[in-house]
């Protein structure tokens, strides 16, 4: 609770500082950093272990942002992270930071997960409906899991609409059970 809401705070006054042209450049960075965080053991070790400076944190960082193309206030960002200790937020911080955008934009995002690769048409077919049901603009993601078995779930934001085969079978065992 307290993560998520020191995340929005840092991620609602970076976008304040960042103009319009940067953002989208800015948020490719912090969800590529946020991934790396996640991912790389040898990066959280170096931004958490003491056994480094702060100055030696914000320059593997800033490296890494230039990488990306980060701009200088993202890069002032990410020293301002290490400096705090929030880096360890950055993974949350990126999250936030898409919603803000997303939002600035009038987008939705939305995930649909299938049991197998849907056609084109089929797609385009569930994106215009997303879209005429919640009368804005949808970012919509197209993912596999075998294990759905067949049918859709569709995640907007927290809310999951689970049409799934397992998700039904899920809900009948539920069911049965309370019984």
């Amino acid at each position: 609770m307290i993560k998520t809401t020191v995340a929005r705070r840092y991620a609602q006054a970076l976008f304040e500082l960042l103009d319009q042209s940067h953002i989208e450049v800015t948020r490719s960075t912090l969800d590529s950093l946020g991934q790396a965080m996640k991912e790389s053991d040898q990066l959280k070790h170096v931004v958490a272990s003491p056994a480094f400076s702060v100055e030696e944190k914000t320059a593997v960082l800033t490296a890494l942002g230039e990488k990306l193309g980060c701009p200088p206030v993202g890069k002032a960002f990410l020293g301002q992270l290490v400096k705090k200790s929030r880096i360890g937020f950055l993974p949350e911080i990126a999250t936030a930071f898409g919603r803000l955008v997303d939002q600035s934009k009038g987008t939705q995002p939305v995930t649909v997960s299938s049991a197998t690769a849907l056609p084109a048409t089929e797609q385009d077919r569930i994106k215009v409906r997303l879209r005429d049901t919640l009368k804005r603009d949808v970012d919509v993601t197209f993912q596999t899991d075998a294990s759905h078995l067949a049918g859709l779930q569709i995640q907007i934001g927290s809310t999951v609409v689970d049409s799934t085969v397992r998700g039904r079978l899920r809900d009948l065992q539920v069911a049965l059970t309370r019984e």
